[in-house]
């Protein structure tokens, strides 16, 4: 590959017995979040992010696998050694355009968790919280000291 990022996230993660929301229903529905990505901000024609839910309390009821089609923005922000990767666009979910907003949370420490801090899908869904996924499987670029 070669190029530097100036500013991205990669990741590949997955979180298990989450409690998200969905629009127009009351209370949450318990499923397993699987993340895809692969965003930078020199190239964001070409950046790739998806999320699949896997409804674990009434199978195959609220499954559904959103995808971005635009990302229009991502934004790199360093806190103490960790950093935030927020990442906004439309995707698609069934044919339907959403917006949506994913912010990706990498810690540095290997003892801590790697966190989806947030994944809404405006009109759709919201994951409702943060979700810890395995340390390394979020990685943010662009987020070094200079």
């Amino acid at each position: 590959m070669g190029n530097v990022c100036p500013c991205g996230v990669s990741v590949d993660a997955f979180s298990e017995d989450n409690n998200v929301k969905f629009e127009g229903q009351n209370g949450t529905i318990e499923g397993n979040l699987t993340y895809l990505a692969e965003v930078c901000v020199t190239t964001l024609a070409a950046s790739t992010l998806s999320l699949d839910f896997e409804d674990t309390e009434t199978p195959g009821e609220n499954d559904f696998t959103f995808t971005a089609n635009e990302i229009t923005s991502v934004e790199c922000k360093r806190e103490g050694q960790n950093c935030v990767v927020t990442v906004t666009g439309t995707g698609l979910v069934n044919g339907m355009e959403f917006p949506f907003e994913a912010v990706f949370r990498d810690q540095v420490a290997t003892a801590a968790v790697d966190i989806v801090q947030s994944f809404e899908i405006t009109g759709f869904f919201d994951q409702n919280g943060a979700a810890p996924v395995e340390q390394g499987s979020i990685v943010a670029l662009g987020c070094q000291e200079l």
